[in-house]
C-alpha cells in the first residue's frame, strides 16, 4: 500500500532495500564510483563486489583493487578485456566507419556493452542480487548500461544511485569522499569527468560546461599539441584484411597491440583531438572534449582502402546505414536485433577490403600518399586520360540523354526546374 513501510523500503527504481545482499558495481575508482561503493554499503547494508574492466586505461588501474577494498569492497575484479574490446567492438564499428553526428568516434559508447556483459557474468558467478553503475540520471551511460543488462537478463535488479540519492552534485560528492576518507582524483579546481579506454579519452564537466570556454592544453593526455608535434612528417603503412587492420609497416600484430601502436603514432603527431557539442539520447546537448588518435588514423585509412575495393553501390548503400548504426551504439542498442542485422550486412561488404594504405602524419593531420590491393576495382586502363582501348567515349552521349529524359519532359511540360 502507498505510504507503507514496504513502499518506504524501496529505492527510486522500485528495488526493495532488504532484498539486496550483494551488488556488483562497475567501478572506475573515480569520484562517482568511489562514493557509490561506500554509499551502497551504508544504504543497503550489503556486500559490494567491484568490477573494473581493463580496456587500456593505462595507469588508471594502478592500485584499483586495493583502493576498492579499502573503501569497503569484499572482492575486486580487474579483468583484462583489451583484445576482446578491440577485436569484437572497436573493429566492427570501424568496419562500418561509424561516426555519430559527423564528429564523435563513439569511444565511450562502444565500451559500455562490453563492460555490462562482463559485469553480468560476474554477477552470475558471485550470486549477486543486483548490479550498479555510476552513470548520472542526465547522461547516456545509464541507458547504455541498463539496456545491456536487461538484454542479457530481463529480471536483473539495477541500482542507479544518481537517480536515488541526494548527493546531487560533484561538489557534494567530493565533500562525501573527504568525510569518509576516500581518495579521488578530482579537485574543485579540476572537476572534470573523464573516461579512458584504448579508443579514446573524454573530458566533460567543470569549465567545459561553458561551450565558449577553451579546453586547456594541460587537459590532454593521449596526444601532444599539434604545434609541438615533430617538424618532420612520418610515413606509415596499414595493411587491411576483410576490413580489419592486421599490420603496421608490414609487421602483423594482435588487435590490441596494433591499436595501441596507432594511438602512439597518432598521439605523437597531435592527431585526433576534437571539441564538440553532441545531442544526448535523453534530450539535452552536451559539450565534450575527446582524444582519439588511433581511431582517427584507422577510420581515415579504412575509408581509403574501401575507395579502391568497394563497389560504388555497395559503398553508397553502406554509407546510408552509418547514421543509424552509429545512433544504435550511441543510444545503447548494441545487443539488439537491428544491430545484429546491420553488422551482418556491413561485414558482408568487407570481403574484398584487403590491401595496404600509406599515410603521412604531420602536425595534427594524416594525409593519404597511396593505396594498393590485389582486390582493387580501380583500373588505370579505364580511368586514364590518355588513349585507351577499353572505353568508347561516344557511349557517354546516350547515357547522358537517357538520364536527361525526365528532365527534358519536365521542361517541355512547362514545369519549373529545381534551381529556378
Amino acid at each position: 500500500m502507498p505510504g507503507s513501510l514496504y513502499e518506504a523500503n524501496k529505492n527510486a527504481q522500485g528495488v526493495i532495500v532488504s532484498d539486496i545482499k550483494k551488488v556488483v558495481l562497475a567501478y572506475s575508482g573515480g569520484l562517482d564510483t568511489s562514493v557509490i561503493l561506500k554509499w551502497l554499503i551504508e544504504t543497503y547494508d550489503c556486500e559490494v563486489v567491484t568490477f573494473s574492466a581493463d580496456l587500456g586505461q593505462e595507469e588508471e588501474l594502478d592500485g584499483l583493487d586495493e583502493k576498492a577494498k579499502k573503501t569497503g569492497a569484499v572482492k575486486a575484479y580487474i579483468d583484462d578485456l583489451r583484445e576482446e574490446f578491440v577485436r569484437d567492438y572497436i573493429f566492427p564499428a570501424f568496419r562500418a566507419n561509424a561516426i555519430y553526428e559527423g564528429q564523435y568516434l563513439l569511444g565511450t559508447s562502444i565500451a559500455r556493452p562490453l563492460i555490462a556483459k562482463r559485469q553480468m557474468e560476474i554477477a552470475r558467478m558471485e550470486g549477486a542480487d543486483a548490479v550498479s553503475h555510476g552513470a548520472t540520471g542526465k547522461g547516456n551511460d545509464q541507458v547504455r548500461f541498463e539496456l545491456s543488462y536487461l538484454a542479457i537478463d530481463p529480471g536483473i535488479k539495477i541500482i542507479a544511485p544518481w537517480r536515488d540519492w541526494d548527493l546531487n552534485s560533484r561538489t557534494v560528492l567530493m565533500e562525501f569522499a573527504k568525510k569518509h576518507g576516500i581518495e579521488v582524483p578530482q579537485t574543485p579546481k579540476k572537476p572534470y569527468s573523464t573516461d579512458r579506454n584504448m579508443l579514446h579519452i573524454s573530458y566533460e564537466g567543470g569549465v567545459l560546461e561553458d561551450p565558449w570556454a577553451s579546453a586547456t592544453d594541460e587537459m590532454y593526455t593521449m596526444s601532444v599539441r599539434p604545434e609541438d608535434a615533430p617538424d618532420t612528417p612520418e610515413e606509415i603503412e596499414i595493411t587491411f584484411r576483410k576490413g580489419n587492420p592486421v599490420a603496421i609497416n608490414g609487421v602483423e600484430m594482435s588487435p590490441a597491440v596494433l591499436f595501441k601502436e596507432l594511438n602512439t603514432l597518432g598521439g605523437r603527431h597531435g592527431i585526433g583531438r576534437i571539441d564538440l557539442v553532441e545531442n544526448r539520447f535523453v534530450g539535452m546537448k552536451s559539450r565534450g572534449v575527446y582524444e582519439t588518435p588511433g581511431g582517427t588514423l584507422l577510420r581515415h585509412a579504412h575509408m581509403t582502402m574501401e575507395s579502391i575495393t568497394l563497389d560504388r553501390e555497395v559503398a553508397h548503400l553502406r554509407d546510408s546505414l552509418i547514421p543509424k548504426y552509429a545512433e544504435l551504439i550511441y543510444n545503447g542498442f548494441w545487443f539488439s536485433p537491428e544491430m545484429r542485422m546491420l553488422q551482418n550486412t556491413i561485414d558482408q561488404s568487407q570481403e574484398f577490403v584487403n590491401g595496404v594504405v600509406r599515410l603521412k602524419l604531420y602536425k595534427g593531420n594524416s594525409y593519404v600518399l597511396g593505396r594498393k590491393s590485389d582486390d582493387t576495382l580501380y583500373s588505370e586502363a579505364f580511368a586514364t586520360f590518355e588513349g585507351d582501348e577499353v572505353y568508347t567515349q561516344k557511349d557517354a552521349e546516350g547515357f547522358i540523354r537517357l538520364n536527361a529524359l525526365r528532365l527534358r519532359i519536365q521542361k517541355m511540360a512547362g514545369r519549373k526546374l529545381g534551381g529556378e
